[in-house]
């Protein structure tokens, strides 16, 4: 380098130190851009911490197929002892939507599939209007194993299965929760108020959005509800659209 080159850049760094020890003096903190030694370590404990599970979070060990392997082998309840299938869901673990109904019936606890049938094809086209697939989605029932006699749940039944479903929930941290129906609206939202007063309005469930609407059953008998939950469902359209600009 040559000596007058040298000593200009001499005199701007003993400039800048001077001007580090009067802001020093003064009591403000300095943040240079080279690391130091203490950064280095905070910043390698921190990268050691966001290995750690955080506190509000399932752990590293919680995944779909192993809360699906111990619902298979769920006894929390009556229904655990009754025969037939567990329906524990089905769909994109890493979901942006998650459609969650009310009891299987017994074509669904057949399939294992929920929502077969021609209320599966109905919600299929609800699906392929809002531009998604079943594979984009996750789609299970608040109430994981069918009643015997198609019975209503127990109150008790509904509280076994809430733990289950709070855990999917937790591990596919969906940005929205549509729920589809009477049965699954009042639970989640511990409410006795209908679907039909409830739907159109964004509600939360452990803190995600939630929007109300129709089940595709009641859909079948009551065509005209159709346009409602086309109106539900737009506003889900906007919400996903929007998170997304």
């Amino acid at each position: 380098m040559p000596d007058r080159l040298y000593q200009e850049c001499r005199t701007v760094i003993s400039g800048c130190r001077a001007i580090f020890e009067d802001l020093r003096e003064s009591g403000e903190e300095i943040l240079l851009s080279t690391p130091t030694a203490s950064a280095l370590t905070s910043g390698e404990q921190k990268s050691k911490n966001d290995n750690q599970p955080q506190k509000d979070k399932p752990s590293i060990a919680e995944t779909l197929p192993s809360i699906h392997q111990e619902l298979e082998d769920c006894h929390c309840c009556s229904l655990g002892n009754e025969p037939g299938h567990t329906l524990v869901g089905a769909g994109n673990p890493n979901a942006r939507l998650v459609l969650i109904g009310g009891v299987p019936d017994a074509e669904e606890e057949s399939t294992g599939i929920p929502f077969s049938g021609e209320a599966g094809q109905l919600l299929d086209r609800i699906l392929r209007a809002m531009k998604l697939t079943r594979e984009e989605v996750y789609i299970c029932h608040y109430i994981k194993c069918r009643p015997p006699n198609d019975r209503q749940p127990e109150k008790d039944e509904i509280a076994a299965c809430e733990d289950f479903l709070k855990r999917q929930i937790a591990v596919i941290a969906p940005e929205i929760i549509l729920s589809l129906g009477d049965l699954a609206t009042r639970s989640l939202l511990k409410t006795d108020e209908s679907v039909s007063k409830l739907r159109g309005k964004w509600k939360s469930y452990e803190q995600i959005p939630l929007m109300a609407t129709f089940d595709p059953e009641y859909l079948l008998n009551q065509p005209s509800g159709k346009h409602q939950v086309w109106e539900d469902v737009k506003q889900v359209i906007h919400r996903l659209q929007e998170s997304s600009s």
